[in-house]
């Protein structure tokens, strides 16, 4: 884990409003149907140089409050994704969290990750609860950045 301060970066993609707690039941989880759509929609749009990114933003609050999250791409453009969305990943400070495995699971593990390293007692960040995401590096590689004060 380290912590990277970033520029702004734009994307385009679908988005859901959700919580934790309804993303931990079956029937109320939103998560992979957004991620079904963007892999079935817009993944043929795709080229060699698109970033895959899933953005956490619009925090009602913090962890346990509603939040929006947008599966999304840096190449993508609104004009040709019907129902798409165009979000800003925040410029600023973030502390960074890797793994590498079979997906979803790895992503879920990193979460399990970063909650944990936030409710230790002896945390040194705080978090800011503007933008945070996932970047896709590869299909068995993801970062979670995590923005912080």
């Amino acid at each position: 884990m380290n912590t990277q301060t970033i520029p702004e970066i734009n994307a385009v993609g679908f988005s859901v409003r959700t919580t934790n707690a309804n993303e931990q039941d079956p029937s109320t989880a939103k998560l992979g149907k957004v991620w079904e759509k963007f892999f079935t929609v817009a993944l043929p749009n795709l080229t060699a140089q698109s970033k895959v990114y899933g953005v956490y933003t619009n925090y009602e609050s913090d962890h346990t409050g509603a939040f929006d999250v947008i599966a999304c791409a840096n190449t993508l453009s609104k004009d040709s994704l019907a129902d798409s969305v165009e979000v800003q990943i925040e410029a600023g400070k973030y502390l960074i969290f890797s793994a590498q495995g079979q997906m979803p699971q790895a992503v879920i593990g990193l979460w399990g990750e970063v909650w944990a390293h936030f409710t230790a007692s002896d945390c040194q960040e705080e978090r800011s609860f503007t933008t945070d995401f996932e970047f896709y590096k590869g299909a068995d590689e993801v970062e979670i950045y995590i923005a912080i004060k």
